[in-house]
């Protein structure tokens, strides 16, 4: 009897272990799609998934700073690149329910979408810059620039009056990225729908650059 109840204790430790774990990972799981973004990627730019990050953030009450200071706090402290904090930022207070997807910590809305192209990042800032081949991949959109860093950034106003900020990057001697944020968006469909607009579009400048 006595063996009996030692295997009964044993298997149902086993059981408890594998419900905490399986609770664990269902937690972390709604950590990511919270965010917006999953593990795996936020872990190869940043090398911490967001469980880590929710946990080291929250050691120093970061859920009550502004959206700058969190963005500073995981630059400056655990040496993330500059978009990546904001990355980690973002999907921080959308855990922890300060802003929903596509949604500013002021209440408004924007949409976001970053690409890395097989190209110099001279080249593939004249993809935007040059009118006549910003048409090819980005047609009948009649924008206006009012600002812009060769190399560096445009500051766009969208048809719409919306306001569209696009920062670029080098990424090696053949490689660059471009990141778009489109901000002043009236709600989160609006958000949503130009996210995938915007994944469209950058997917076409891909094969125009190609």
């Amino acid at each position: 009897m006595q063996k009996t109840g030692e295997s009964y204790t044993t298997a149902r430790s086993h059981l408890i272990t594998k419900q905490q774990v399986t609770k664990q990972q269902a937690r972390t799981r709604g950590f990511a799609k919270l965010a917006g973004m999953s593990d795996a990627a936020l872990k190869a730019k940043t090398g911490c998934a967001w469980e880590r990050w929710v946990k080291a953030l929250d050691r120093v009450q970061a859920h009550t700073w502004p959206h700058r200071r969190i963005v500073e706090h995981v630059h400056e402290k655990y040496k993330v690149p500059d978009w990546w904090s904001q990355t980690v930022t973002v999907g921080y207070e959308r855990i922890k329910g300060l802003r929903a997807i596509g949604q500013r910590r002021d209440g408004g809305f924007e949409a976001t979408k970053s690409k890395t192209f097989a190209v110099s990042l001279s080249r593939l800032y004249r993809a935007w810059s040059q009118a006549r081949t910003r048409a090819q991949w980005l047609p009948g959109v009649d924008l206006t620039i009012r600002t812009a860093s060769r190399d560096t950034s445009m500051r766009i106003t969208w048809p719409d009056k919306t306001a569209v900020d696009v920062g670029f990057a080098g990424r090696g001697a053949r490689k660059s990225q471009v990141a778009v944020q489109h901000r002043k968006l009236t709600d989160q469909s609006s958000a949503l729908r130009m996210k995938q607009f915007w994944d469209e579009r950058l997917g076409a400048l891909k094969e125009v650059l190609a």
